[in-house]
């Protein structure tokens, strides 16, 4: 619309619409799609309240239960709280060895001719998964006799498969014309795979890190068969007394342990994302 120098257009409705070639209306302009939010308080919530509201039901009915001497003395004298730290010892240490085990021997398979043994390591992570957890154990201990050690070496053998193969698989999937790109304008292989290859790998190598560390709180109970400790002894021994108030007990806080570690490592794969690799609604 023209108008004189000094004069506004009108501010009626004809004036605000846009109007194509033919004088129909254009439609409306597309708005920037928004970000979805990254932690929801359903997401930091919902769970923990579930595992307060579990934890606080089992002590209650504790509370009211008629505990015999053997039970009493089953739970007394720190005995849970100790089962339950060498619990997550197990897990945090064993977590840790599969960590810088898998990652670094992951991109190492990766890089040039080293991926010819892929087949054959991968094959050997398979057989440590694939053996039943307590058959491994057992051959542990008779290898290195009873304690932590051996645990601890079944523990990893068992949890090395999941973060070893999403190593692999994440950074082969990356887009070569992007690594291209980044040749392209200078970087070195190291800031290629430090800049670009792993960032874009981090999604998928943490979804690994989190099936391990689950796989690392189930895995742990089997540790007492070879003296390691942790919240099995509590299990075992309310089989073999008879004990139900132990059995729960050393139950009840084995899930909630590994209910609270998947939690845990949720969070951390959204606040580990790299923010460029969000999709829009």
């Amino acid at each position: 619309m023209r108008t004189s120098e000094g004069q506004r257009p009108e501010d009626g409705p004809e004036a605000r619409e846009d109007t194509g070639p033919d004088g129909e209306e254009a439609p409306p302009p597309v708005r920037p799609a928004v970000a979805p939010t990254r932690v929801t308080w359903q997401k930091l919530t919902l769970l923990p309240l579930l595992l307060v509201a579990v934890l606080l039901a089992t002590w209650l009915w504790f509370e009211q239960a008629d505990l015999d001497a053997l039970t009493r003395n089953a739970l007394s004298d720190g005995r849970v709280s100790k089962a339950l730290w060498q619990h997550i010892e197990l897990t945090v240490i064993s977590t840790f060895f599969v960590l810088i085990i898998a990652i670094p021997l992951g991109i190492l398979l990766t890089r040039g001719q080293a991926g010819r043994a892929t087949p054959a390591v991968m094959a050997l992570a398979n057989i440590g998964q694939a053996t039943p957890a307590i058959g491994l154990l057992a051959l542990l201990v008779i290898w290195l006799g009873i304690g932590r050690r051996a645990a601890l070496i079944g523990i990893i053998a068992y949890a090395v498969l999941p973060v070893l193969s999403n190593t692999i698989t994440g950074l082969r999937a990356n887009d070569p014309a992007l690594l291209e790109a980044a040749r392209g304008i200078g970087m070195s292989p190291v800031g290629v795979l430090t800049r670009v290859e792993l960032p874009l790998a981090v999604p998928l190598i943490l979804a690994g890190v989190r099936t391990a560390l689950v796989l690392n709180v189930g895995t742990a109970t089997l540790a007492t068969f070879g003296g390691g400790g942790g919240l099995g002894v509590l299990i075992t021994t309310g089989i073999t007394s008879q004990r139900m108030p132990v059995l729960v007990v050393g139950s009840v806080l084995t899930v909630a342990l590994a209910l609270l570690v998947d939690w845990l490592a949720s969070l951390a794969e959204l606040l580990l994302r790299p923010r460029g690799l969000e999709a829009g609604p």
